[in-house]
């Protein structure tokens, strides 16, 4: 919002929230019948370019997130934060309103209704009128928004947004939006009066808009300066995503449109203009320090990734799906195929934490993969590439993340640690975080809790042995668990083993993903549900309450954090994942994997002294206790 909001700021449909595309559905409708009726193409052609612009401009986003991560090209090395995502997640409000004008104006002007589909002429003239009057007003137009008076109550909400993306350029006050289509309006009124407009020309020139606009909110430097080279006028004629860049951190330069000369006639053209733009062209992709290694969990999850949907990537995973995300799912399927086509790990996200460089890289398999025998190989060979290319890149620390299942493959990637002791990448699974973590988070004065382990995990198992040394009785509902817990202990801590086959009284439960619904119902009413797997056991009780997994809230100094992981709230961490940082932070010169584990409290400590602190419970859970 402007820090001094104007009228005609908010959008008429501001109200609606995600409802909002329903102001659309009367025409659509309306398009639908009127084909069907007189086999009218042009109104319902508008649906399907109205889609074609939301889909150009989500590949740009997507484009643009996974370059900037990746670090190659990029502009400005700033953060993008969660206000940012808030403040921008209304950027297709100019694509309803854009749809809202194509109807209302096929439905009130007779001559629009058979178009040709192209004309020559009409682009010409479209062009030179863009050149010349749209190019020209825009610049003093938005000149005059740079005013004080202006800037607070209008322009302002746009600049808020140091950092740029593709969708940074769509976010404007509506009196903005509606002054901006007025312009890009005279190219379109001038074809109708010479009657040389097409289906084309129009297209066309919505698309070259978007094209352009998204171009230069991108934040990295795509144009190549061979291009220049060819033909030198041509840094005039069209600018640059570095050349817009420096507008949004001067503010009082570079306010052209897409074509700088009227900056040079004007006199506002920054001077940094043209060494932002060969700087940017080569800086190379960064070489993080952590990288964390991670995996696609359920079908909808690729909508959650930062690469694709922000408003979805920030938001807890299991609480943002949607409804309208089931009408997706040839989307969602195709999305499998290009996880078979595409085998290799790819660059996600990007964040700082304090004088580390870290990234996250996905492994395309989804979470039920892990379980083929046929996936094995392949799965096994993408850990396998992942850990030798972050070893040749120079990563200090790689964190396994997710792959829980990377046990069964290949013992928490110990498998690779031995045919290749030269490694110099540190491979971390953070078990022992985890541990520290769930220990933590058991209530004070608990003596007795319940351990449900399908798989005896090495943190389940070292959660049981720090529990009974500590003199906490750990009560088992199975006996192959409580054998195999059993034989691994000293006859001193498995005195405080125990074996239940009944409903157990114990008020703590400490669970893996496997939780049934017949354990679940075991528990006392008002039992705590502590999960120590990374994936939540599903929820049935209404009167139990459910721990997150095993997570910390980041400290303030982690930055570029515009994304929840998974299923944790906005900056909370996984233990996992913290761990690679502790690893890299403190300078632990050894593997975490297979069966090795660091003491728990010195790593408990090191978080806490590194700003993490603890997180168990919702707000809510702690206020009904």
């Amino acid at each position: 919002m402007a820090s001094k909001p104007g009228i005609l700021t908010e959008w008429p449909w501001a109200n609606l929230g995600n409802f909002k595309y329903l102001v659309l559905v009367p025409f659509v409708g309306h398009s639908i019948y009127s084909f069907l009726r007189e086999g009218d193409i042009g109104y319902i052609a508008i649906l399907p370019f109205l889609l074609f612009r939301f889909i150009h401009n989500q590949i740009w986003i997507s484009l643009s997130r996974h370059r900037t991560a990746k670090g190659n090209n990029r502009i400005v090395d700033r953060s993008i934060e969660f206000d940012q995502v808030d403040r921008e997640n209304s950027w297709d409000d100019q694509i309803i309103f854009n749809g809202l004008l194509y109807y209302i104006g096929y439905l009130r002007m007779e001559q629009v209704h058979h178009l040709p589909l192209w004309r020559t002429d009409g682009l010409i003239i479209t062009a030179l009128i863009h050149i010349g009057p749209v190019e020209f007003i825009y610049y003093w137009f938005h000149r005059a928004l740079h005013h004080h008076f202006l800037y607070s109550r209008y322009h302002s909400h746009h600049h808020s947004s140091i950092v740029t993306q593709p969708i940074s350029a769509f976010i404007h006050p509506f009196a903005e939006v509606a002054s901006y289509y007025a312009i890009f309006a005279v190219p379109v009124i001038a074809t109708e009066f010479t009657g040389t407009t097409s289906v084309a020309t129009i297209t066309l020139y919505v698309i070259f808009t978007d094209f352009m606009n998204n171009l230069g909110h991108c934040n990295f430097e795509v144009i190549p300066k061979w291009m220049f080279s060819l033909f030198p006028p041509l840094k005039y004629l069209i600018y640059t995503p570095s050349y817009h860049s420096l507008h949004h951190t001067q503010f009082r330069t570079n306010y052209s449109l897409f074509m700088p000369i009227y900056d040079y006639i004007f006199g506002t053209m920054d001077k940094s203009s043209d060494t932002l733009y060969e700087k940017s062209l080569e800086k190379k992709a960064e070489v993080p320090d952590v990288v964390h290694l991670t995996h696609l969990t359920t079908l909808q999850s690729i909508y959650h990734l930062r690469l694709g949907f922000s408003s979805l990537a920030s938001k807890p995973h299991m609480t943002s799906s949607k409804w309208y995300l089931w009408l997706m799912w040839p989307v969602t399927l195709w999305s499998i195929v290009i996880t078979w086509i595409y085998s290799h790990t790819f660059v996600i996200e990007r964040n700082l934490f304090k004088d580390l460089k870290l990234q996250t890289w996905a492994i395309p398999k989804f979470r039920k993969q892990y379980f083929s025998q046929w996936q094995r190989k392949s799965i096994n060979n993408l850990i396998k590439e992942a850990i030798m290319e972050a070893d040749q890149k120079g990563v200090k620390v790689l964190s396994l993340g997710l792959l829980n299942q990377a046990k069964k493959l290949n013992n928490n990637g110990e498998i690779y640690i031995r045919k290749h002791p030269e490694l110099k990448v540190k491979v971390v699974d953070g078990s022992s975080l985890v541990v520290a973590v769930v220990l933590n988070s058991i209530p004070k004065g608990t003596s007795q809790v319940v351990l449900q382990a399908r798989r005896l995990s090495k943190v389940a198992s070292a959660i049981a042995l720090a529990l009974c040394q500590r003199g906490i009785q750990v009560v088992t509902l199975d006996e192959e668990e409580y054998k195999g817990l059993k034989a691994r202990f000293t006859p001193e801590a498995a005195a405080n083993l125990v074996l239940s086959k009944s409903t157990c009284v114990s008020k703590t439960w400490l669970v893996d993903d496997g939780l049934s619904e017949d354990e679940q119902l075991k528990a006392p009413k008002g039992a705590l549900f502590i999960p120590y797997s990374p994936f939540p056991p599903k929820k049935v009780r209404e009167d139990c309450f459910y721990f997150s997994t095993p997570a910390m809230i980041c400290p303030k100094h982690l930055q570029n954090v515009d994304s929840c992981e998974n299923w944790l709230p906005r900056r909370v961490m996984s233990a996992s994942r913290i761990a690679g940082i502790l690893h890299a932070s403190e300078g632990w010169n050894e593997h975490e994997c297979g069966d090795m584990m660091f003491d728990v409290d010195k790593v408990w400590k090191a978080s806490v002294d590194h700003g993490f602190s603890p997180f168990t419970m919702s707000s809510s859970i702690e206020a009904k206790i």
